[in-house]
């Protein structure tokens, strides 16, 4: 039952379920997931370990971990109709239409016709989302088809080999690998909270995640990333940095990629990303934009008291993994839907369907006057 408040836009400060999956703000670094500092499973964990965690509550054994990764491995490959499909979407789609569209045609082609078939589906989505984006983009953009399955061990190290046409090296999975568990989960997000909503009428899963995705796809939860390369990308230097922000301050201009809904003094999503874009420019021989971000990090927080949040970093190590910055978002949804889908099984698990009530602010009771008589 949603708490009530004195003023309650947004939810904000409201307490609308409980989870085993997340906490947000308060304890460790600031984020766990099932119980794990996500400072410690991106030091240490592979993105299939954290997807099965929360899939499944606990870390994999080397048995499972391989069983999973075997599935995920098995499900890529996409089907020619859905392939069909995508070929229709034009290039000057934003990819996070292509990425809902994507997964409301596979729950059209191969749907969830039982909720004991969750986990498959689940799995379905987190092999085939990395495919759905690839195969559209290159087929828009160069008309090429390309083979969607492939050798790689990870989703990251896929993704990366379906969009770049090569092996990555393993300094750009490992960064994959980062970027994908920061992603992965947190708590009753705006696209997660819609999953939740979703699921809690019983709808199928793939509903649910298409409702996250188009949750996902506003301005004000994902595509900070996209803002903040924009960002980046106008300055040549870090002193042509710290004179634009301060003309964008003076000018209240909104600068992306600053402050959070929940944290208050630092994303500790943040530090972790930040130290695998400096290893990324180091690797690549490209400091550019990493010292470019980091000035500008440093007068936000001189100005503003302003931190960077878990997007503006990766905006340089995506950009210098060679990806599209239009494709930074869908990124996101690669990874989120490992937690949203543990949210549906969650929320499916002890369901209640979510109806919060709502303020009434309009008119008093009146009556209804004939047509004839309403002169304005």
């Amino acid at each position: 039952m949603v708490q009530k408040s004195n003023d309650s836009r947004g939810l904000h400060g409201q307490v609308a379920g409980a989870t085993s999956l997340c906490t947000v703000g308060l304890s460790g670094s600031g984020l766990t997931y099932c119980g794990y500092d996500i400072a410690d499973l991106a030091a240490n964990a592979s993105f299939e370990e954290v997807a099965f965690l929360l899939q499944r509550g606990e870390l994999p054994s080397q048995t499972e971990l391989a069983a999973f990764k075997q599935s995920l491995s098995e499900n890529r490959a996409l089907s020619p109709l859905l392939c069909e499909i995508l070929e229709r979407i034009p290039k000057d789609a934003n990819p996070m239409d292509v990425m809902r569209t994507g997964c409301s045609a596979m729950g059209v082609l191969a749907p969830e016709l039982s909720f004991a078939d969750q986990d498959q589906h689940a799995i379905r989505m987190l092999a085939q989302f990395p495919a759905i984006c690839c195969y559209w983009y290159h087929f828009s953009h160069f008309g090429t088809r390309i083979d969607t399955g492939s050798n790689a061990d990870s989703v990251g190290a896929h993704f990366l080999t379906l969009l770049n046409q090569r092996e990555p090296s393993e300094t750009e999975i490992a960064v994959m690998h980062a970027s994908l568990i920061l992603y992965a989960e947190h708590e009753f997000n705006a696209s997660t909270f819609s999953a939740r909503v979703a699921a809690s009428t019983l709808t199928d899963i793939y509903s649910a995640v298409t409702g996250a995705i188009g949750t996902l796809r506003g301005p004000l939860h994902g595509g900070a990333n996209e803002a903040a390369m924009a960002l980046i990308q106008s300055f040549d230097t870090p002193d042509a940095a710290e004179a634009g922000l301060l003309s964008m301050l003076a000018a209240k201009e909104k600068i992306m990629g600053f402050g959070h809904a929940v944290y208050r003094t630092n994303d500790p999503r943040n530090a972790i990303i930040k130290e695998w874009s400096r290893k990324i420019g180091e690797a690549k021989n490209d400091m550019k934009l990493f010292d470019i971000s980091e000035r500008c990090e440093a007068v936000m927080w001189r100005e503003k008291k302003l931190f960077a949040n878990a997007d503006f970093y990766h905006a340089s190590a995506y950009h210098l993994l060679g990806i599209p910055t239009e494709l930074f978002t869908p990124i996101f949804v690669m990874s989120r839907v490992s937690g949203w889908t543990a949210h549906v099984k969650e929320q499916r698990s002890n369901n209640r369907i979510i109806r919060p009530g709502a303020e009434y602010i309009g008119a008093e009771p009146r009556t209804y006057s004939p047509l004839s008589t309403r002169n304005r």
